[in-house]
């Protein structure tokens, strides 16, 4: 059983389609709809990666085709004015690259695609080179794992180890990735502790949230 939290490596693509500096914008654009994605790594050498080119990059060129904007606009959206008249993946990438490690938590990327308002990361080695691509729809991945998959977890690998010989066992129950625990337990200060445990374990939607402290763990009588 793989103990939380998921990392990167747990969820990306290894196959990624990649171009080079050169590649022309048409090309771009086939290899976008070919492959069904909306951005492109942009590489060079043996597989460093420099820049990516996302379909807001090459928007620009149909957003800006007929435009006349005044001085104040063209100091603005300089960059953008450049993008909407490049012709190769060199210039309408957006450099330096966005990226993720393979070991980052799947919270970590999820933190940096918020961050930087971007749909997919290539991820790198230490050297920068490409080892896949981890997108959204990647990270919703570990809400896919069965509730009797997150049960165990949470019953090895936090119950387990906070209440090892409670007065009585303390059951774990999870429906749709909502998890309610029930029974008694000799430090009832560890209550909070367990619902934060809980709620960081991959694929939990919710610890029932009327339950006090989080869970619904009974004092002993």
């Amino acid at each position: 059983m793989r103990i939380s939290p998921h990392i990167v490596s747990d969820v990306m693509t290894h196959t990624v389609v990649a171009v080079g500096r050169d590649a022309s914008f048409k090309d771009i654009v086939k290899l976008m709809q070919e492959w069904k994605v909306s951005a492109l790594p942009v590489l060079e050498g043996e597989g460093r990666v420099i820049g990516v080119v996302s379909e807001a990059d090459l928007l620009l060129k149909e957003e800006l085709r007929d435009s006349d904007p005044d001085r104040a606009t063209q100091m603005r959206r300089l960059s953008d004015l450049s993008k909407a008249g490049g012709m190769t993946a060199a210039d309408v990438m957006s450099t330096p690259a966005v990226t993720v490690h393979a070991d980052a938590t799947l919270a970590q990327a999820a933190r940096v695609m918020a961050q930087r308002r971007v749909k997919r990361l290539p991820v790198v080695n230490d050297e920068g080179l490409l080892e896949g691509v981890v997108s959204r729809a990647d990270l919703l991945k570990v809400f896919l794992r069965t509730d009797e998959e997150i049960a165990e977890e949470i019953r090895h690998e936090i119950l387990v180890p906070l209440f090892p010989a409670p007065p009585e066992p303390v059951q774990v129950q999870v429906v749709d990735g909502v998890v309610t625990l029930t029974g008694r337990v000799r430090d009832t200060s560890l209550v909070p502790i367990v619902a934060r445990l809980v709620r960081s374990v991959e694929g939990v939607v919710d610890v029932d949230p009327a339950l006090s402290g989080g869970v619904r763990v009974r004092e002993p009588g």
